[in-house]
């Protein structure tokens, strides 16, 4: 890769690294209630109502053990009016780079434990080490995947849970 074109990706990056710092930090965790199966949902109420909240808002969250054996817990919640108000084209980058079934199979191949190019492009029905590499800077550039010491790729930790999150929404 050419000096001009890792210039360019350093700063893509950092300017998702900006936009990622001025995002509205997560509300604590709500309790939940015996018995309560919403209580995810109740817990969002309250902290809504607290906030004068009227038109509602939207929580994700999770905690999960990668095969790896990898824990990661995190939630991220905001009103409505900021998500419906929001440049929805900010977006595209991030939904473009999992919209290819070959990206989808390298995120799940990584957060197994497949980390490095060499054990990536040795999957079958993935496509030639060219293409592979293609896919891994879409996923870079999107903020789905960095690279770690000596060549290795990981899901950033405050990735995982979304990426889950958006796997499960898709299958409703």
């Amino acid at each position: 890769m050419d000096l001009e074109q890792r210039v360019v990706d350093l700063e893509r990056r950092l300017a998702a690294l900006e936009q990622a710092a001025d995002r509205p930090r997560p509300a604590p965790a709500p309790e939940r209630e015996p018995g309560d199966d919403l209580w995810a949902l109740h817990g969002l109420k309250d902290q809504l109502a607290e906030l004068g909240a009227d038109n509602g808002g939207v929580l994700f969250t999770g905690a999960v053990r990668t095969p790896t054996g990898k824990r990661y817990e995190w939630q991220y919640g905001l009103v409505t009016d900021t998500v419906l108000d929001g440049d929805w084209a900010d977006a595209a980058e991030s939904f473009a780079a999992l919209g290819q079934p070959v990206r989808l199979r390298l995120l799940r191949e990584v957060l197994g434990g497949r980390c490095t190019a060499a054990e990536l492009t040795e999957l079958d029905g993935t496509g030639t080490t060219g293409q592979i590499y293609h896919h891994l800077r879409q996923l870079t550039a999107a903020g789905w995947l960095h690279t770690a010491a000596r060549g290795r790729y990981e899901v950033p930790a405050d990735r995982v849970v979304p990426l889950l999150v958006m796997l499960t929404a898709a299958g409703r």
